[in-house]
């Protein structure tokens, strides 16, 4: 297929990356005793729409998992600013921008209050958070994106930020770590793409490679119509096996990681390997069944995870590097 190689795609992510690590860490004012009441409310939103992510955190200490909680919230809020039918999303996104960006947000507002005490803890590099809230003001123009590699950039914006975001709280030894937070983040939000075409499509988004649709004889009409067939089973294995080697790309760099973050991260990969799974067994039914995984399915990986980690620590730490992929 056309469009550029991994090399090149990855390259231009990662360079984002670099220059947005070294820019200045967002300043915050110490905050007020209410904080705690701020923090609960982030957790409040995790619960109500991640179990997957409330599952993995769980696995961080108590004070970095608020932080990591506080950062879900703030993107999730920042993301509901686009998805949620208002008057003026363009007004309301860039309020919340400078709000966002602020040392001192309201009182009013919990969630900012928590992500501003989190970001001055944890010194997070502004550059991350602006590049996030440019990729999602993405949304509120949607275009059809030709190539994986225009649509790694999209997914860069939107998730790769929040994983290097994460970093910065969770902790890591050495910035060889950025690559594979990038490649990480490729591969949860292409999770998240597959498993919502047709949630998305009926918001009128439709994320998936044009040229990739064509190469398989799928139409636009085929997308509306939610029809499975041969070629659009073979589409959804292709890129479900490009988000597995994405995720295998990504896991050595957890030898980077502090600990116990090491075991948060290879559970939340793993818990979107379910979801990609749960897309087979659905037959690649995205248009009218939700691929998602039972609270078993979702405590045995985090268990599974757990004891990948500790073996691995018993082990010594792997160095082997990533194999070279291809985007095609």
């Amino acid at each position: 297929m056309r469009g550029e190689s991994w090399a090149e795609w990855e390259h231009r992510l990662v360079t984002w990356a670099y220059q947005a690590v070294s820019s200045e860490a967002l300043e915050a004012a110490p905050m007020a005793a209410d904080v705690d009441w701020a923090y609960a409310v982030c957790e409040g939103i995790i619960q109500r729409y991640s179990r997957s992510f409330a599952l993995a955190s769980s696995l961080l200490t108590p004070e970095k998992r608020r932080a990591v909680r506080a950062l879900y919230a703030f993107c999730r809020v920042t993301d509901d600013l686009v998805d949620a039918p208002r008057a003026e999303p363009r007004a309301a996104l860039a309020q919340w921008r400078v709000l966002a960006l602020s040392p001192q947000p309201p009182a009013d507002e919990p969630v900012l209050v928590a992500w501003a005490d989190a970001r001055r803890r944890y010194r997070i590099p502004r550059g991350y958070v602006e590049q996030f809230l440019d990729g999602v003001a993405r949304d509120l123009d949607p275009r059809p994106y030709e190539t994986f590699a225009e649509l790694a950039a999209y997914c860069y914006g939107v998730a790769s930020t929040v994983g290097l975001m994460s970093l910065a709280i969770i902790g890591y030894t050495d910035s060889s770590a950025i690559p594979y937070a990038v490649r990480l983040g490729v591969a949860l939000q292409l999770t998240n793409i597959l498993r919502d075409v047709g949630e998305d499509w009926r918001a009128g988004r439709l994320y998936l490679p044009r040229e990739e649709l064509r190469a398989f004889g799928i139409s636009e009409a085929q997308i509306a119509e939610g029809r499975v067939d041969s070629r659009w089973r073979a589409f959804m294995h292709f890129q479900i096996m490009r988000a597995r080697r994405l995720y295998a790309a990504a896991l050595p760099g957890l030898r980077w990681l502090f600990p116990q973050g090491r075991v948060a991260i290879r559970a939340a990969a793993e818990l979107y390997q379910g979801i990609l799974g749960a897309i087979e067994r659905n037959g690649y039914d995205v248009f009218t069944r939700r691929a998602a995984l039972s609270p078993m399915a979702r405590l045995w990986i985090a268990l599974r995870a757990w004891w990948a980690e500790r073996r691995a620590g018993d082990q010594g730490t792997p160095s082997a590097s990533p194999p070279a992929m291809d985007a095609s």
